[in-house]
């Protein structure tokens, strides 16, 4: 999540770990309850094999994380404290999308919809880390993998 001025505006960001897809949701505030639903709304817009786990920091926002884990039938993990490493691919894409959303901005004014071109810009993107290809083509590979494991379980 990157908090906007004054801590009283947010938006939550959700990077997939092994394509590095990127989520952005609108968030009213940085409370749990707005964690809780945000987060809840925008994972159950991707398939089941890629929200197994979520990894996160120590922040309050994450209170509820017991409902999102039962509500998705996800496991949650945290971070040690004071130690972003554990999530780089989180903490390297806030600094990219600090470009789009300076710090000390409101991020209030960003609707759902320019969240959602913000991320397309960012899935687009290729990645030296998934050998300069984006992490759109990074999950299309991911997805035609499950769905021929899928099929060669079924013959």
């Amino acid at each position: 999540m990157i908090k906007g001025a004054g801590n009283k505006s947010a938006v939550g960001v959700l990077v997939e770990r092994s394509t590095r897809l990127v989520l952005l949701c609108k968030m009213p505030d940085a409370s749990a309850e707005s964690a809780l639903a945000a987060f809840t709304n925008k994972l159950r817009q991707i398939a089941d094999p890629m929200r197994q786990t979520l990894t996160y920091d120590q922040g309050k926002e994450m209170a509820r994380h017991k409902e999102l884990a039962e509500a998705l039938g996800m496991r949650v993990y945290f971070c040690d404290p004071h130690s972003p490493w554990q999530k780089g691919s989180c903490e390297n894409t806030n600094g990219l999308l600090r470009q789009f959303m300076p710090k000390g901005t409101d991020l209030s004014v960003h609707d759902q919809e320019a969240l959602d071109s913000m991320a397309d810009l960012m899935n687009n993107r290729p990645r030296q880390t998934l050998g300069w290809d984006s992490p759109y083509q990074a999950l299309q590979r991911f997805m035609a993998a499950i769905a021929e494991r899928n099929s060669a379980t079924i013959h």
